[in-house]
């Protein structure tokens, strides 16, 4: 099978390829690596996964829609996995024309290369918990309401959303969308929480608690976001009730943890106490994540198995190897 995967040298992407490759896939990888964060990690990502003689690499952006096209031409993949996006709610604020070139058009781009290569038969992207916006109503469920975003990051993401179904409406597209659940582990993000709180234990500066630590998150293992991936690619979805072969799901913990228990975490872990910053809630953020993963379990068997005090310290166990602490 060869698959597609943009983004392929992020944080989720790079995990993806490498099960993919580790099973015998074929992987097609696309990733502009830009700056939004220190190129290096992605590269050294990326370096762990060309080795291998089934992985094929392209430096290009999705929202250059002629790159795109030629390279769906010349792949021909089975199946694709759209991971590219400009990520983070807070950045939003500050670079928003970022989110409408990566993650609308670029979207756009990556199902218009489904819809116009024929071997394709399945799309598989990322969305975010980012679009339950506001919603009090706790888990979150992928049948609540969704229309209320407080970040373009999440308008966006919900816009993926409304995009995919149509083209599965339209083109008869497979589709799946995965709501990911704050994500966290080795090869991790450098604006994610895990990591800058870290770095800046190791760096003996303070770190920025927001909402003066009155926050809770489903934190997610990478390790249980790939498998839930990876089944998302490999199961059939039924048509809904219009004959449209389009789903969304939750990917997270299914608990919904204090972001002081996770802080207590990464410094038993470091060894070391943080100085930290009570500060006020940062616009387009919210207090509370909390995904229902009832029909994840029941459509793809996903079952998350890595509670914080397991994946903290994998994450830790990395993130000192890889800086020779």
């Amino acid at each position: 099978m060869k698959i597609l995967i943009t983004g392929a040298a992020g944080f989720i992407g790079s995990h993806v390829a490498h099960s993919l490759l580790s099973r015998g896939d074929q992987v097609v990888g696309i990733d502009n690596l830009n700056d939004y964060y220190d190129p290096k990690l992605k590269r050294a990502r990326l370096n762990k996964l060309t080795p291998n003689e089934n992985f094929t690499f392209y430096k290009n952006d999705i929202a250059d829609s002629d790159a795109v096209a030629k390279i769906f031409k010349d792949e021909n993949p089975d199946k694709v996995i759209n991971l590219a996006a400009q990520a983070g709610v807070r950045y939003s604020l500050e670079n928003p024309h970022a989110y409408i070139n990566s993650n609308i058009v670029g979207h756009l781009n990556i199902m218009e290369g489904c819809r116009h290569t024929d071997s394709v038969i399945k799309f598989v992207y990322a969305s975010s918990s980012s679009v339950y916006g506001g919603n009090t109503k706790k888990p979150f469920s992928v049948e609540d309401n969704v229309d209320s975003p407080v970040s373009l990051y999440a308008a966006t993401k919900k816009s993926d959303e409304l995009m995919s179904y149509c083209y599965s409406h339209l083109y008869g597209i497979e589709s799946v969308g995965l709501r990911f659940f704050t994500v966290y582990g080795p090869w991790g993000r450098p604006d994610m929480a895990a990591y800058l709180f870290a770095d800046a234990i190791r760096q003996g500066k303070p770190i920025n608690v927001f909402n003066h630590g009155n926050m809770m998150r489903d934190f997610t293992f990478i390790d249980d976001i790939v498998s839930g991936i990876i089944a998302s690619l490999d199961k059939n979805i039924t048509a809904d009730d219009k004959g449209v072969k389009h789903k969304v799901y939750n990917l997270g913990n299914n608990k919904s943890e204090k972001l002081m228990d996770y802080i207590g975490e990464i410094e038993t872990a470091m060894g070391a106490e943080a100085t930290k910053n009570m500060l006020p809630m940062q616009a387009g953020d919210v207090p509370e994540t909390y995904a229902d993963i009832e029909a994840s379990t029941r459509d793809l068997g996903y079952e998350p198995t890595t509670p914080i005090s397991v994946g903290i310290p994998k994450f830790i166990e990395w993130y000192k190897d890889y800086y020779k602490v």
